[in-house]
């Protein structure tokens, strides 16, 4: 499955738009007891990059549910809740594409 953030993909057609696809991930954020501020930041990177990774997954299953193989307009949302809960949406168009 391709997936690019722009509108269109080089060197391929769009031959029909699915729909709106969205993937969503929460996570509690990785608190370790420090007084580094380097390790305590390194641990809220990790918790991005975990919840970040299962919101894609949710994404391209969401578009192959559409029978997609291209997702365009790929727009990443992070959100931070006071209770320490990470949350990651990823949302694009599902596309049938092909090779021109």
């Amino acid at each position: 499955m391709i997936l690019t953030t722009t509108n269109s993909v080089e060197d391929y057609k769009i031959l029909e738009y699915l729909g709106i696809v969205t993937g969503t991930a929460a996570n509690m954020q990785k608190n370790t007891m420090t007084f580094s501020m380097q390790k305590y930041y390194d641990g809220i990177s990790e918790s991005i990059i975990e919840v970040k990774e299962k919101a894609f997954i949710n994404l391209k299953a969401n578009a192959e549910n559409l029978n997609a193989n291209a997702i365009i307009g790929i727009k990443v949302e992070i959100d931070f809740s006071t209770a320490g809960i990470i949350i990651v949406t990823a949302t694009g168009t599902a596309v049938s594409i092909i090779k021109r």
